[in-house]
């Protein structure tokens, strides 16, 4: 009776509502395909932005929620979830102000950076406080490792949870004759429940199995004359696979629908202005007026500082803040990618972007970041980030533009749930992008309008302030390395980074041998110039109270905002002489110190800004009969007991990481809190407890940049 019972139940598509919240598109993206393969169990997900809150009532829903939120910065949730974060911390609301809601929860993040998920986890306990009830286990999927390996499985099993959660709520809801009358029997016998369950779980079976006719979330399997059994040895590479997987019959997931219409247009114009392209509406075009390489020529990573004239700008800064520099793709990629595609002669031809009439696409709208009118190469030189690692949903649009029949099944694989592993290896571990794959499967020829759909914004990247505004007024400087991704099997070419080859790329006439990157004299002037807008932090400054000691903690480029820290330091005790001034650490690390150490630190020792400075070289070899310490925090366990009493006087301590993530991070953290245990006498989970009061009390500061 019971799979009747559900079919009864839900002969109109039974309502969840979906929220998601989004910093670069993974947490809409994921959301969506929730929103997709919804049909096919017999639901209906009612999707919306987190932000959009008039759309959506919490306080009143008496549906399922499920919620997809990612994490940005240092484990913030991201903009678009602000106001909703904002509103559900209010601590004037009851504990039980959401007990009538029921809610699943899928967090985003990366387990390399300190708060992994935080976001997700900062919705979750709050709802949690308020009152609201799991109706399905909370999933936090780490992108370094792959999101998928969660998110999959997560979604899988949604959908019986879902259904058991619309059961119950018919149940209490009493909305019909039927409902009311196994509800009466599962109040006489609470065992039902569990038959009840799985009851569900069979009838959620046959309810895939039907709906995936018409979903495309399918098993294809194979004609044993399509099998071609691999040769001895082959192994498996981007282009090709290997039993089981080349064997396999192949869950694949369901086609997104086109939304996005591009008509090429014959009048001309002028392409928007890159201010438009950011939500933060303001940005500054700046001069590049110096570039000094930090590193010699001969270092494994090339460092470089610039600085920038923000003289004529409203633009202001404190040292610790970071900012954004608004960058281009490539332009050979641009126009490598513009001749794959058959359009090498109409890259500057003005198109205009449009949702398509009669897409299946619930809400379709032009994405933001996409201008309503542009040329053709604008959109893929400032909007899209055509380095993006293809997600699952893009190879399966990129199946119905492939006309060879062994390219389509690789990409079919690619994007299966038998295929996984190998996505994961030949695709994400890769750093494989569209051009890749298009030079990969040569028969694949998607439409501009499938790239628009499919791949994310082209961001803005962060870089911290290396400078003080008091010391260097009107100017903004900068370090960064960098960054390379050498060629390998599933990606032949070796490639820079986005933003950082550009800027290298950009600066190389003013690039000079001096390694004296703190000399404020112009050594060359240039016109070129970079868009900018600021994003200043909340909490990583100097201490207002100049006479309070402080410690950083910064190998490699994460010495970059202590630059500024000790600029403005040594500035104002110019100025005042009369002050009193704490004590100041820095804990340095890199490489070489004749290829990598930047010799201007022991300026500041000298002229008394900087108290107490330490370094290590990993790389370089001794013949000390005691090695010396070859990372930041074996030299921080090395000098504890110099500076474990200002530790435990609860001083500052600033942290930023910028080349290692969070394994550096870790690693500092592990020294502090042995130090910890080991001054107050007790045991490291006691440790662990007093240096989460520090972060707490904003005393324990750590910044974390890849």
């Amino acid at each position: 009776k019971n799979p009747l019972f559900w079919e009864m139940g839900c002969a109109s598509k039974r309502r969840f509502l979906l929220l998601y919240a989004t910093q670069k598109g993974q947490a809409k993206a994921i959301a969506e395909e929730i929103w997709q393969q919804a049909g096919a169990h017999g639901l209906e997900a009612d999707i919306h932005c987190m932000s959009e809150m008039d759309k959506y009532n919490l306080d009143t829903e008496k549906d399922p929620v499920v919620i997809v939120i990612s994490t940005t910065g240092t484990g913030d949730p991201p903009d678009t979830a602000r106001k909703f974060v904002k509103k559900i911390q209010d601590r004037t609301l009851p504990p039980g102000h959401f007990a009538h809601l029921q809610y699943g929860l899928l967090g985003l993040g990366d387990s390399e950076y300190t708060f992994f998920c935080n976001g997700g986890k900062t919705v979750d306990q709050r709802l949690q406080e308020l009152g609201a009830q799991h109706f399905y286990n909370t999933g936090l999927a780490d992108d370094s490792v792959g999101l998928e390996l969660v998110v999959d499985p997560w979604i899988d099993g949604l959908w019986l949870a879902l259904k058991e959660a619309l059961v119950l709520q018919k149940e209490k809801e009493d909305m019909n004759s039927v409902f009311s009358a196994v509800s009466s029997s599962l109040s006489a016998a609470p065992q039902v429940v569990h038959e009840l369950s799985l009851s569900s779980e069979v009838q959620n079976l046959k309810l895939e199995d039907e709906g995936a006719k018409s979903s495309d979330v399918l098993s294809q399997k194979l004609d044993d004359s399509n099998l071609v059994a691999p040769a001895r040895g082959i192994k498996p590479s981007l282009v090709h696979s290997v039993p089981p997987v080349s064997q396999s019959a192949l869950n694949i997931p369901a086609l997104p629908p086109e939304y996005i219409e591009v008509q090429f247009q014959d009048t001309h114009g002028e392409n928007p202005h890159l201010s438009s392209l950011i939500p933060e509406g303001t940005t500054f075009e700046v001069p590049v007026t110096k570039a000094v390489q930090l590193t010699r020529g001969d270092a494994i990573k090339t460092a470089l500082l610039l600085e920038l004239d923000i003289a004529d700008t409203v633009f202001d800064y404190q040292p610790g803040d970071a900012f954004c520099v608004m960058c281009p793709n490539n332009a050979s990629e641009v126009e490598e990618l513009l001749h794959i595609l058959g359009l090498s002669e109409r890259g500057d031809d003005f198109v205009c972007v449009k949702v398509k009439q009669g897409t299946k696409k619930k809400g379709a709208s032009r994405p933001q970041h996409i201008p309503e009118r542009s040329t053709l190469k604008f959109i893929l030189t400032w909007c899209l980030e055509i380095r993006a690692i293809p997600k699952k949903a893009f190879l399966r649009a990129l199946v119905e533009c492939t006309s060879d029949e062994g390219e389509k099944r690789r990409l079919q694989e690619l994007c299966s749930r038998q295929g996984a592993s190998d996505y994961a290896h030949f695709i994400r571990d890769s750093n494989v992008c569209l051009l890749d794959l298009l030079h990969a499967f040569p028969s694949c020829k998607p439409s501009i309008n499938l790239l628009i759909e499919h791949l994310p914004k082209l961001q803005a990247r962060s870089y911290s302030v290396s400078s003080s505004n008091l010391y260097q007024p009107g100017k903004l400087c900068f370090v960064f390395s960098v960054v390379e991704f050498p060629a390998c099997p599933a990606r032949p070419v070796a490639r820079k980074g986005v933003c950082t080859g550009w800027l290298a790329e950009l600066v190389a006439p003013l690039l000079h041998p001096s390694k004296n990157a703190l000399d404020t004299k112009r050594e060359s002037s240039s016109t070129e110039k970079i868009s900018i807008f600021p994003r200043p932090s909340n909490t990583f400054h100097l201490p207002a109270d100049p006479s309070v000691p402080f410690m950083m903690v910064g190998p490699g480029t994460g010495i970059s905002p202590f630059i500024g820290f000790l600029q403005h330091r040594q500035k104002l005790r110019e100025e005042h002489p009369d002050w009193e001034f704490g004590e100041t650490w820095l804990f340095f690390g890199c490489r070489h110190q004749d290829r990598d150490y930047l010799d201007e630190l022991r300026c500041f020792l000298e002229n008394g800004t900087l108290t107490h400075l330490k370094v290590c070289f990993s790389r370089d070899s001794s013949t000390a009969e005691v090695a010396p310490p070859k990372y930041v925090q074996d030299v921080i366990r090395l000098y504890a007991n110099e500076w474990r009493n200002p530790l435990l006087s609860i001083f500052l301590i600033f942290f930023l990481f910028f080349s290692d993530k969070k394994n550096m991070a870790d690693g500092v953290s592990d020294a502090v809190v042995d130090i910890l245990s080991m001054e107050m006498e007790v045991d490291r989970l006691e440790a662990m407890k007093i240096l989460a009061m520090l972060r707490e009390a904003k005393q324990y500061l750590q910044d974390v940049w890849s």
